[in-house]
């Protein structure tokens, strides 16, 4: 179409063209758009379409100075607003001592108690009289083993 390829790059393209239906109708309808394209006449503007073009631009740009002129405040305008309500806010509750609990709703303290406990069924005393208890098969394994202990060191 445009001449970008070489032969052999060409040859390869019809080859795969001529196997490829469905390229070989991309490759149709895009050659006859170019054809359609180069074929169409020239365009040339009006006599007066630069000065026509120029009243347009000057118009819409009268148009967004004159539309920026009625946006509405501003950021400083919302920022002085919020100023002002909160020094209101903060004469308004000087003013009416607001920020003080009123003290004739104040009630007296409660003060909970919690409920003796019952004395434990065992003392600490109790426990202190008791035997720890010292296993006797402990002692009687070492009685047995005595006689052994003796006849090692003998023979050593």
């Amino acid at each position: 179409m445009d001449d970008a390829l070489s032969e052999t790059e060409m040859s390869g393209m019809l080859q795969h063209l001529s196997d490829c239906p469905d390229c070989a109708n991309r490759d149709t309808s895009i050659r006859r758009a170019l054809l359609i394209f180069r074929n169409l006449p020239a365009v040339q503007p009006s006599a007066n379409f630069a000065a026509r073009l120029n009243a347009r631009i000057r118009h819409l740009h009268n148009a967004e100075h004159i539309a920026s002129l009625h946006r509405g405040p501003s950021l400083g305008s919302f920022a002085a607003a919020a100023a002002a309500l909160v020094a209101v806010g903060f004469f308004a509750v000087s003013a009416f001592d607001w920020d003080e609990p009123s003290r004739s709703l104040a009630l007296e303290p409660v003060l909970a108690t919690a409920p003796m406990a019952t004395p434990p069924l065992v003392t600490s005393t109790y426990v202190a009289s008791a035997s720890a208890g010292t296993p006797v098969w402990s002692a009687a394994m070492f009685a047995e083993q005595v006689p052994l202990h003796f006849l090692n060191a003998d023979v050593r």
